[in-house]
């Protein structure tokens, strides 16, 4: 998979690193002639200087053969038109956009984003999390029109899927286990996989399922 990058602050090193161990093709487009120096002198061919809103730069950076495009600048504006050119000229078929603002979430679904991370929802969720001993579930990730989201949920020691396969649970209909989350490991489940003491899950979701999923952790 071939995944440009745009944007090379603490999250877009932090994202290029993960995504080169994993094996993918990625470039990393940074617009600081500095701070290129330093991503090149780690990721070496993989970072390219040069303004990401420019339809000149994302051309030079084969935007054109891009299956995703990740646009994780600190400006909410420059990601939104990275992600329409990425779209509108290069006919890139995923785009996904870091928003400083919650506010703008919705603007960037309308504008055709396929999904948005929110720095600031992440971390308002953390702290409700530990304001309200009940909650459960995290979302991490907005997609398409805002009503399916990817959230991580802890298991309690009550729950019905305690000590279950995957298999034998039967999830709400319109929500998926894409990831359990046991200690320092990411476990990719299938059928057979059981859910232990500790574990996380993460869920891909319609919002409308949400209050199901939560009555079964």
């Amino acid at each position: 998979m071939y995944i440009i990058v745009v944007g090379g602050g603490k999250i877009g090193y932090h994202l290029t690193k993960f995504l080169l161990a994993e094996k993918n093709e990625v470039l990393l487009i940074e617009n600081d002639e500095a701070r290129v120096a330093e991503l090149s002198a780690e990721f070496g061919e993989s970072v390219m200087e040069g303004n990401g809103s420019r339809v000149p730069i994302l051309r030079e950076g084969g935007a054109n053969r891009a299956d995703v495009l990740v646009a994780v600048t600190g400006v909410d504006e420059d990601n939104l038109v990275i992600c329409q050119i990425a779209k509108t000229v290069f006919k890139c078929p995923r785009t996904i956009a870091r928003v400083n603002d919650p506010r703008d979430e919705a603007l960037f679904s309308a504008m055709g984003v396929d999904a948005t991370v929110s720095s600031t929802r992440l971390i308002n969720s953390l702290i409700e999390e530990q304001v309200n001993a009940n909650s459960t579930m995290i979302p991490l990730l907005t997609l398409s029109a805002g009503n399916v989201e990817i959230i991580e949920a802890d298991i309690s020691s009550r729950s019905e899927m305690m000590g279950k396969k995957v298999k034998e649970v039967n999830l709400p209909e319109g929500a998926r286990i894409v990831a359990i989350l046991r200690e320092t490991e990411v476990v990719i489940p299938t059928g057979d996989s059981l859910f232990g003491p500790g574990d996380k899950i993460m869920v891909l979701v319609k919002k409308d399922v949400e209050q199901a999923l939560r009555k079964m952790l």
